[in-house]
């Protein structure tokens, strides 16, 4: 199918863009049915007030963090979960050196 350039007007800021062949056919390759209702510039604004301005993104809360040292290399840590003292906590550098488990999940 071949494409052509569009011109769209963004919904947040009403400045016109323009939703390029290019774009369409990746859109089209993606199964995106619907167009961009905004231009790149309130998309990043979106995206940045989404990332951080809410906290946890997705309109969560931050997520508490609790300090910890590494029962492997001694390192300060933090992890988002209280350590309880009956299991082992690694910094996210030995986390990642430890073998899979079946305990582990994904």
């Amino acid at each position: 199918m071949s494409y052509e350039d569009r011109t769209l007007t963004c919904q947040d800021c009403g400045q016109s863009f323009t939703f390029s062949a290019d774009d369409q056919a990746y859109h089209a390759e993606k199964g995106y049915t619907n167009e961009p209702k905004r231009c790149s510039s309130c998309r990043q604004s979106r995206r940045s007030e989404r990332d951080y301005g809410g906290g946890g993104g997705y309109g969560r809360s931050p997520r508490e963090m609790f300090p910890a040292v590494c029962a492997q290399c001694g390192k300060q840590t933090e992890v988002p979960f209280q350590p309880r003292g009956d299991r082992p906590v690694y910094c996210s550098d030995c986390f990642r050196q430890q073998p899979a488990s079946s305990s582990r999940r994904y």
